[in-house]
């Protein structure tokens, strides 16, 4: 895990600099590659993650997992197109718990579930409140582009104080039950600065890629392939991204049809985000199952 996180501090900064030395659209466009390459891929391989968790079980059709699957991706979809309130509110909600649980699961094993689940919502909320705080203006404008409604306050302040006095609460109680030492929280605080930094500094489409794909998508790739194949050899990696690219190439050719059947009534971030949601609420539920079968196991 360390490599992960030098390559991730360094990979960051690199970010930070390419912030200051590029126009912005090209940040929006170099942005918008990671997430469709890198974003997409680590969430392309649920299937096969839910075929290991069931390796067990004799008899279930793939045939049914797939249409379900399909299902509920299709009705995030028609939620964000009839209910786009609810269904972004519901994306960030999900959203955060999968970014705070994919960070911190391997720390949290012996703590109480209820403590764990709140730390993870709160600590993944955290780091998308930080985001939006630092692009206030933008985050408002693409709230109006997908739902209609004008928020005029984010109350940035009180909310992040509220998380991080949670998250600092939750973290102190875990060192003082000696289940986390200084050094991982003192790292993770760390984190935290370096990615406030980068916020401060960059768009928030660009500031959003550097998360996302640097401290979300990169280790949980890592995660999926030691689940799946035992280790994260060259061989095994080959075998994942072979796996995962039918389903990369779905996913980019519906994100297409999206935008060619909805471009005339709807912004590009309104179908952007519509379609990431829709692969994020089964993806957030494959791992939630996959790291509870990985406790069951250690």
């Amino acid at each position: 895990m360390n490599n992960i996180f030098n390559f991730s501090i360094v990979s960051s900064f690199l970010g930070l600099w390419i912030t200051t030395h590029v126009p912005e659209g090209f940040e929006l466009i170099l942005g918008f590659i990671l997430i469709f390459t890198f974003g997409m891929i680590h969430g392309s391989n649920d299937l096969l993650i839910v075929n290991k968790l069931l390796k067990n079980i004799k008899h279930y059709s793939k045939l049914i997992l797939l249409t379900a699957y399909l299902l509920i991706v299709s009705a995030a979809i028609l939620i964000f197109y009839w209910v786009p309130a609810l269904a972004m509110f519901l994306f960030i909600l999900f959203s955060a718990y999968h970014f705070g649980e994919q960070h911190w699961d391997h720390r949290f094993s012996k703590s109480n579930t209820i403590r764990k689940s709140i730390f993870y919502f709160s600590f993944g909320m955290f780091i998308l409140y930080v985001l939006f705080a630092f692009n206030d203006a933008s985050v408002k404008l693409i709230v109006y582009e997908i739902t209609g409604y004008e928020i005029i306050h984010l109350y940035s302040q009180l909310i992040l104080v509220i998380l991080g006095s949670s998250v600092g609460i939750i973290l102190i109680t875990e060192y003082f039950a000696k289940r986390l030492v200084i050094e991982v929280i003192l790292k993770e605080l760390f984190t935290l600065v370096v990615l406030a930094i980068i916020f401060s500094s960059s768009s928030l489409i660009w500031g959003f890629s550097i998360y996302f794909i640097l401290w979300h998508s990169i280790p949980s790739l890592i995660e999926q392939i030691t689940f799946i194949y035992g280790d994260t050899k060259t061989t095994s990696t080959l075998k994942y991204c072979k796996a995962a690219l039918p389903y990369w190439i779905i996913s980019l050719v519906g994100m297409v049809i999206l935008y060619v059947i909805f471009s005339s009534e709807k912004q590009f971030y309104s179908l952007f985000f519509a379609f990431i949601a829709a692969v994020t609420f089964p993806h957030a539920i494959v791992m939630l199952r996959m790291f509870s079968k990985k406790k069951a196991q250690s």
